[in-house]
């Protein structure tokens, strides 16, 4: 493996690193920024990285007030600068995390991360999310192409006292960018079919599926897998698919369990829709820190058992807690549905306008969830006027929209115990870390469950309900009231 090399602590907040097609062993190459240099040399070229980092990002977050707009674009340029490192690192790191049998090298990841090419002065609007360009005019203007570096800037809170480090901070936005975890989930497991996917299926896995998955897994190793071990002992390599006799046994098994899945190409659709989720799982829940916590230096270091090319900054604690909030958001969202379907029923039957509709709530849920029936279609079914009062009735948005605020507050207390335990705040929390903590749950659970399903709920034509919401509230339908669907 290539190592990058670092010159010294100040020349990384004027030397960016760059793609570069033409190098075609390493793909990249460190550049000066003139800028960045010349602010480097009269702002920082004294002090210390801690010091000088510090008063850098001071500089890029201050308001018009404090710091003139070019001053701050240059702070965030010295920077962008900073971080272009850690992001080619986490890259090379990723690379060596997946070993030699991958079918992509770090070259196929960088145009994803390592997108900034230094040229540009910018700074983050007053809602600290929006990227403004200056030009050579002094005039600013929204950015339409989003640099990674600054979206890394836009979610860093020097600010909150239990913060990671600036490094540790990218390398994990790195790790969490969308387009490359849709990459590495995509391309990076290609070489799997979905048998062999579901064939070695393991229960942390399993956990996270819905009850009527885990079962369909269950019976696919029940047979598959049994079949499969006896066909290793004959010299078989690839998995097959599944044969008729095969699916038909399995049928069988989840019937025994009360799960209705009445023909093999329902059954077959549904494996191959397990182990799509399976394909699209956070790949770092299964993979082991390559670094280690030295108290001592308060830094991270290499595992003494790995080779000499790994490479550093990976928070282990981070991790784990990343894998907590992973674990406890779908207990939580299927408790949190369980709470507001059973408050919305309370709620009807004591309604004198509606409560002759608390009875038929949860059928009305039924089709508009398990067989995607409009609320316009759903009138005449369940006996009622119009269109109006069936979405007063059911009011499917409401409805995510506080199951939405449950999960977010059940969250927020588990998470808000979790970091008591670590010694990462005290309780209660002081009033900034309670607001930063509460803003970056509500992006976790939009990002992982509620977007989607107001997507859904929005779409006016061939409305699938297929996001995780949609799949745990029939889930709990068919639990809890008894509904079997087939969707």
């Amino acid at each position: 493996m290539n190592r990058i090399v670092t010159m010294n602590a100040s020349s990384r907040y004027w030397k960016i690193w760059l793609i570069n097609p033409a190098a075609e062993k390493l793909g990249y190459k460190q550049v000066p920024v003139p800028i960045a240099q010349k602010f480097a040399n009269s702002r920082i070229s004294h002090l210390e990285n801690s010091n000088a980092q510090n008063i850098l990002l001071s500089c890029f977050y201050a308001q018009e007030s404090q710091a003139d707009v070019i001053n701050r674009a240059k702070a965030g340029l010295c920077v962008r600068c900073y971080i272009s490192e850690s992001i080619l690192k986490e890259c090379k790191k990723i690379d060596f995390l997946f070993g030699k049998t991958k079918q992509f090298t770090y070259r196929d990841l960088l145009p994803f991360v390592l997108n900034d090419d230094g040229q540009k002065l910018i700074v983050l609007g007053r809602d600290g999310k929006t990227q403004l360009m200056i030009d050579d005019n002094c005039q600013i203007g929204v950015l339409s192409y989003k640099f990674f570096s600054v979206t890394v800037l836009q979610t860093f809170n020097p600010d909150l006292q239990s913060r990671m480090s600036l490094d540790n901070w990218t390398c994990l936005q790195t790790k969490q960018n969308p387009e490359l975890k849709s990459f590495l989930s995509e391309f990076g497991f290609k070489h799997l079919s979905d048998w062999a996917l579901l064939n070695r299926a393991r229960t942390t896995q399993l956990e996270r599926l819905l009850v009527q998955e885990r079962y369909v897994v269950e019976a696919f190793h029940a047979v598959y897998r049994r079949d499969r071990q006896q066909q290793k002992t004959k010299g078989a390599k690839r998995c097959p698919d599944p044969t008729n006799a095969q699916l038909q046994e399995m049928l069988v098994y989840l019937q025994q369990r009360h799960v209705l899945i009445n023909t093999s190409v329902q059954l077959v659709k549904e494996l191959k829709q397990v182990a799509l989720q399976l394909r699209k799982y956070d790949i770092w829940g299964s993979r082991e820190s390559l670094d280690i916590y030295d108290a001592e230096n308060d830094t991270y270091i290499s595992r003494r058992d790995l080779t000499a090319d790994s490479l550093n900054e990976v928070d282990v604690e981070q991790q784990e807690f990343l894998q907590f909030l992973y674990k406890h958001l779908y207990s939580i969202l299927t408790e949190a549905i369980k709470q507001e379907v059973e408050a919305n029923i309370k709620k009807l039957e004591k309604s004198n306008k509606y409560a002759p509709f608390a009875d038929k709530y949860i059928q009305g849920l039924q089709m508009y969830y398990c067989q995607a029936i409009t609320l316009k279609e759903i009138v005449p079914e369940l006996g009622m006027t119009s269109w109006d009062q069936a979405r007063r009735v059911l009011n499917p948005g409401e409805l995510l929209s506080k199951v939405r605020a449950k999960t977010v507050e059940q969250m927020l207390e588990s998470i808000l115990k979790k970091a008591a335990e670590k010694g990462l705040t005290k309780i209660p929390p002081s009033a900034n870390y309670l607001k930063t903590l509460t803003e970056q749950i509500e992006s976790y659970v939009d990002g992982e469950i509620f977007q989607e399903a107001a997507e859904e709920i929005r779409a006016t034509k061939n409305r699938t309900m297929k996001s995780v919401y949609a799949e745990q509230l029939r889930c709990y339908l068919q639990e809890n009231i008894g509904i079997v669907f087939d969707f």
